[in-house]
């Protein structure tokens, strides 16, 4: 492409209780490229009450569904939004931004699917509910034990999105809240609706989603937080004013319901002071202040808005950036040669320059010009030339650290000393993101910890890890999206925690069979099932939570821990040294603790082939009490719970894991060794597995 093309006037709905609704008049927005208009929205005639009304009463569907299925489901998703993302590229490109800007935002956000998907598949049980943590023992002869489960609230995510990431900020809520059980009713910013609305269009189309697992609203929100009841989730990503306001809404308040905010940050960037110009750090630094800046045109909350230098190198560091901003083309974002867009809109354009003028009352440009526009419309674009200032005093200076011109703008605060860097980053009064750029692993400490209580995520950035970072404003859905103070306080993705805070955490307190009843997982204590039939004869199938076998004896000689020291190589004094033993903590010799998991697996493996195929892995190994020579040690191995897996394309037999708690006593019974064990067993083709003809032999 060589300029944007701009498509009929586009008309993006609402879809709310089962239903597209479209009007004729409305808000009309206009591209950030040309200045023509692109679209008319309107949510006129909506009512907001029956739409979560019927976002709560769908939602049985969502949540009759374990988290394995709606992982499947957000997989297939994911694929089907990413064989039709080229229309998303070619709406977002009327939004000002760049192919690269695109990518972030469209096949990052897709992405996230993804993510989520492998973890929830992963970490998660095949269940609706979740097993939290471990069980707790409340009574001293074992017959009353509690557990943590996690459970969907019964309500809707109402998501409140920015204009800056139309389709990664909606997916990346989504995801988590979609895994949880949780339906969402999305509303974008009005300026770039009209991409949210057709990656949505997409997603129902697909017919992946349970009715009502998603709901849009593409104009104004109206009345909708007078809706909102204890079970729902408000999940806020905006402006930290805006933020204020709504988290106080009377009915928020008054039914208490769970609001998470994201809200821009005045995000910094430290040089660190023992970095030297012919260092690459030096570069890195330069290279990643220019990237923010210029990355959406600026418009990103994690963007660097303050670049924190040692004041001997506030000179060399401005022409680095001069030079570095110099190869930044400017204009319409379609262009291959174009590398930074507009901004959303000639209305937003405006509040940065004004934003601009109150900075150069404590700071001054040093980094400007109206560069050739390739493209687009200097006037009725939103085009905006990146813009470096410089603060000679930030220490005292407020404007720094309080305005935020949301564009492609920096102002650079020299320090003298580490305490005065992280006391520069902290008066932003709480940040989303932050970075460092050192390679002095002492200096790195001091800044990460002096920082660490004012920033929801730091990045320490060096030669050693510049070719696989992900870059200062990229949250990634494994790590923490968030901050304290001015940030927010809220807290999103981070892997499971973002799916934790759509779930009620319930204490369940049983006796132990009850209690392994209710959550499908053998609980220690709990009655079991003896059959005749040695677990690991059975396939995946035929195995039960709680199939159960107690082995035969075994006594330990001296010519075991002999043996199993030469065979080892271990010749700890606890076991081979009689006289150091004897004066050591056990008072005797005393068996090497592999040893006794060698000797217990020699007790309950079946040697023969059969479903079992392989080890898997083990977990929680704990050794109680020592077992000396002559004591005598069988073994308890009780299926603790069951884990499907998926059949991948290069595989031909169906697997599942299985998890096994295995419990050593001795001859009095008392527990000497304990831990999980986990098996690859054989089981039957099931609906999730793929055609076998698909399946390579």
């Amino acid at each position: 492409m060589t300029q944007s093309t701009l498509p009929e006037l586009l008309r993006p709905a609402s879809y709310v209780y089962g239903t597209w609704h479209s009007n004729p008049d409305g808000q009309t927005l206009v591209d950030a490229v040309y200045g023509r208009p692109v679209a008319v929205i309107s949510s006129e005639g909506i009512d907001f009450a029956q739409a979560l009304a019927y976002g709560r009463q769908q939602a049985s569907a969502l949540r009759r569904l374990t988290f394995h299925q709606r992982a499947r489901a957000l997989k297939a998703l994911g694929t089907y939004l990413m064989e039709r993302k080229e229309a998303y590229y070619e709406l977002s490109a009327l939004t000002g931004a760049t192919r690269r800007d695109s990518w972030v935002d469209i096949e990052g956000g897709i992405g996230t699917l993804f993510s989520y998907a492998s973890v929830a598949r992963r970490d998660l049980p095949d269940e609706r509910f979740w097993p939290d943590g471990k069980v707790e023992r409340l009574g001293r002869e074992g017959t009353f034990v509690g557990r943590h489960l996690l459970v969907p609230r019964e309500g809707v995510t109402v998501q409140i999105n920015a204009f800056n990431f139309p389709v990664w900020g909606m997916l990346e809520k989504f995801a988590p809240s979609f895994i949880a059980g949780m339906p969402s009713l999305v509303k974008p910013a009005p300026q770039t609706a009209y991409v949210t609305e057709r990656v949505v269009r997409d997603m129902l189309a697909s017919g992946l989603l349970p009715e009502g697992a998603l709901q849009l609203v593409t104009g104004d929100p109206g009345d909708l937080l007078d809706h909102v009841e204890e079970q729902d989730v408000v999940a806020f990503t905006g402006s930290a004013a805006t933020a204020a306001k709504l988290r106080v809404h009377p009915n928020v308040v008054a039914r208490n319901v769970p609001f998470n905010t994201e809200a821009d940050s005045l995000n910094a960037s430290v040089l660190g002071l023992s970095v030297k110009p012919e260092d690459p750090e030096f570069a890195l630094f330069v290279r990643e202040v220019a990237r923010e800046m210029t990355g959406k045109a600026g418009q990103k909350c994690t963007a660097i808005r303050r670049a924190i230098v040692p004041g001997h190198l506030v000179e060399a560091v401005t022409e680095g950036l001069r030079r570095e901003l110099a190869k930044v083309t400017l204009g319409d974002p379609a262009r291959d040669d174009v590398r930074m867009g507009a901004l959303v809109s000639v209305e937003q354009r405006e509040r940065v320059r004004e934003t601009l003028v109150r900075l150069q009352q404590e700071a001054r440009i040093v980094i400007s010009g109206e560069a050739q526009l390739l493209g687009g419309d200097r006037e009725k674009g939103a085009f905006l030339d990146p813009t470096v200032l410089l603060c000679d005093s930030p220490l005292t200076a407020k404007g720094p650290h309080e305005l935020e011109a949301f564009g492609p703008v920096a102002t650079l605060l020299p320090y003298e000393s580490l305490d005065d860097a992280v006391q520069l980053a902290k008066l932003g009064r709480g940040s989303l993101a932050g970075s460092i750029v050192t390679h002095d692993r002492a200096e790195a400490t001091e800044l990460v910890l002096g920082m660490a209580s004012t920033h929801g995520r730091l990045l320490v950035l060096n030669r050693e890890n510049a070719k696989e970072n992900t870059g200062h404003g990229s949250p990634l859905p494994q790590l923490n999206h968030g901050g304290p103070g001015r940030a927010g306080g809220g807290s999103e993705l981070g892997g499971l925690s973002a799916v934790r805070h759509h779930m009620n955490r319930l204490a369940v307190q049983a006796d132990p069979t009850t209690l392994a009843a209710i959550t499908h997982e053998y609980v220690p204590g709990a009655q079991v099932q003896e059959d005749g039939t040695h677990p690991f004869r059975k396939t995946f199938d035929e195995i039960e939570v709680g199939d159960s076998l107690l082995t035969h004896r075994r006594t330990v000689t001296e010519a075991d821990i002999v043996n199993f020291a030469n065979v080892s190589g271990d010749h700890f004094y606890a076991h081979v040294d009689e006289i150091g033993a004897r004066e050591g903590i056990f008072g005797k010799r005393v068996a090497h603790g592999y040893f006794l998991l060698s000797a217990a697996a020699g007790q309950f493996v079946w040697p023969a082939p059969g479903p079992v195929l392989a080890n898997y892995g083990l977990e929680g190994l704990r050794f109680i009490e020592p077992v000396g020579i002559g004591d005598t040690i069988r073994t308890r191995l009780t299926c603790k719970r069951k884990i499907r897996k998926d059949l991948r394309p290069d595989e031909t037999r169906p697997t599942g894991v299985v998890e096994w708690r295995a419990e050593i006593t001795n001859q009095d019974g008392a527990l000497v060794a304990t831990y999980d064990i986990l098996t690859l067993v054989e089981r039957a083709r099931d609906e999730f597995d793929p055609p076998a003809d698909t399946l390579s032999a």
